[in-house]
């Protein structure tokens, strides 16, 4: 009910072939051969840069004063398969982006302290 409601719905995605524009992207060195010779270390980069990428994408809509619902219970493969057949993409997450129901809202929910989430070494 709130991905259909929602104004906007972006779709994160990762592409399982994302070494192959890095010959553009990043021209200093054969980055390429890093991940066409592990396609696992390729996957794990892949979907890891994505979920940060979602995370600035919250920050610049939160920026412009604009609410955002991330999620992540979502049918995966419905989703690729509607959006992503024939791409080397497949999704990561959803985020729902608009102007929230300031009754139904929540507000800054309790955190760890720094010393129960990080450690020092």
């Amino acid at each position: 009910e709130k991905t259909l409601t929602a104004p906007v719905t972006a779709i994160v995605a990762w592409d399982g072939e994302f070494y192959e524009r890095l010959p553009e992207l990043f021209p200093h060195g054969d980055a390429r051969s890093w991940f066409t010779a592990s396609p696992a270390l390729a996957e794990e980069t892949a979907f890891r840069n994505s979920s940060m990428q979602a995370a600035y994408l919250i920050f610049a809509c939160r920026a412009l004063g604009l609410d955002t619902g991330p999620m992540s219970g979502f049918d995966r493969q419905k989703v690729d398969e509607t959006f992503f057949t024939g791409t080397t993409l497949k999704s990561n997450l959803l985020i729902n982006i608009g102007y929230g129901d300031t009754r139904k809202l929540y507000g800054r929910l309790p955190r760890l302290t720094f010393d129960d989430a990080c450690g020092l070494a």
